[in-house]
């Protein structure tokens, strides 16, 4: 059963599953477990066993524990926590074998880390799926942050205007945990009610998680404000050109091989596949494959090799605007010419 993080606090109103699994962003999924293991002491399983699944881990150990119950006949909570999100063949064996066993008076509650959808494909993921709750806890993307800002703001009374909910998500974007912080202090700095946009501006630190990822999917999106916003995050936080050099050359290689086999007739799902794109990639790099210009791709290519040598000392000029320009150079829509 699929679950949404919305729906959790109307299905806790109702007797505990035996199994839940929960997956996803930080804040949000420490959020759902915990909201489940409150549900558990009140319904009472009054027993709690924790189990770490690190390197040295023996899954007969969860089997010991759904079979050990308490002297005193008390339901019990089982607390599986796997940090990597791999339990390996041996463990995930033993997970497929644990959903045999699931009965009254023992819930399972699982989390896991993000997971890629590998991940999700495997036997015992898709067995646990099948058999218990699943809720995966996604992050809001960038144009739903501001509504999901506003949401928490109202649970402590608060309220603000547009612009300042926009402020806040970009000092904040990627990084959940920091956000739920940032609206926490709101709430100790200023009373009930509405705040202006300057009180939020006074308040809110710069806590974005600029990474390289978010600037390649900045690029696939052709957002240049963003891109322009993520670059200058990663020059501030000294990531190196040559790892920013490289995602996005790879980004526009990938295109370019998508938009040559669509452009020779080859079906997208064959495209998409022969350029190893896999999973949520696939709907961004076909949209920007066909809104690409294939020969300013080709020439942004040659840029980044002039940047290259500039990295390798074998040429002159300043990195960083040079890794402007190219992102300028692949984002901005092409003027046309007038006669």
């Amino acid at each position: 059963m699929q679950l949404r993080p919305e729906q959790l606090d109307s299905h806790l109103q109702k007797p505990l599953a035996p199994l839940y699994v929960v997956h996803g962003d930080d804040l949000l999924a420490i959020e759902a477990a915990d909201a489940i293991r409150a549900t558990a002491r009140k319904q009472g399983f009054a027993e709690r066993e924790v189990l770490t699944a690190g390197p040295s881990f023996r899954w007969d150990d969860l089997f010991m524990s759904a079979g050990n119950m308490s002297l005193f006949g008390e339901s019990k909570l089982i607390d599986l926590r796997i940090p990597n999100g791999k339990p390996g063949r041996d463990g995930g064996e033993a997970l497929q074998r644990y959903c045999e066993t699931l009965g009254p008076g023992i819930v399972t509650l699982i989390t896991l880390p993000p997971l890629d959808w590998q991940a999700k494909k495997t036997a015992w993921f898709v067995r646990l799926d099948r058999a218990g709750v699943m809720l995966e806890c996604l992050a809001p993307p960038l144009p739903r942050l501001p509504d999901w800002i506003a949401a928490r703001l109202a649970r402590q009374q608060q309220q603000t205007e547009p612009a300042a909910l926009e402020f806040i998500a970009a000092h904040v974007e990627g990084n959940l945990l920091a956000a739920h912080q940032e609206i926490q202090k709101l709430g100790l700095i200023y009373p009930e009610g509405i705040l202006s946009l300057k009180q939020v501006e006074d308040a809110v630190m710069d806590v974005a998680r600029f990474d390289v990822d978010k600037l390649r999917a900045a690029l696939l999106e052709g957002d240049t404000s963003r891109c322009v916003r993520l670059l200058e995050g990663l020059r501030t936080e000294d990531v190196a050109p040559p790892l920013i050099l490289w995602a996005l050359s790879t980004e526009i290689r990938t295109l370019i091989q998508v938009r040559s086999a669509l452009d020779q007739g080859m079906s997208t799902d064959t495209a998409l596949r022969e350029a190893r794109v896999f999973g949520p990639r696939q709907a961004a790099v076909k949209t920007a494959a066909q809104r690409i210009d294939p020969a300013a791709a080709r020439t942004a290519l040659l840029h980044a090799a002039r940047i290259d040598r500039m990295i390798k000392g074998l040429g002159k000029g300043d990195v960083w605007d040079e890794l402007l320009q190219w992102v300028l150079r692949i984002t901005r829509p092409r003027r046309r010419r007038t006669a």
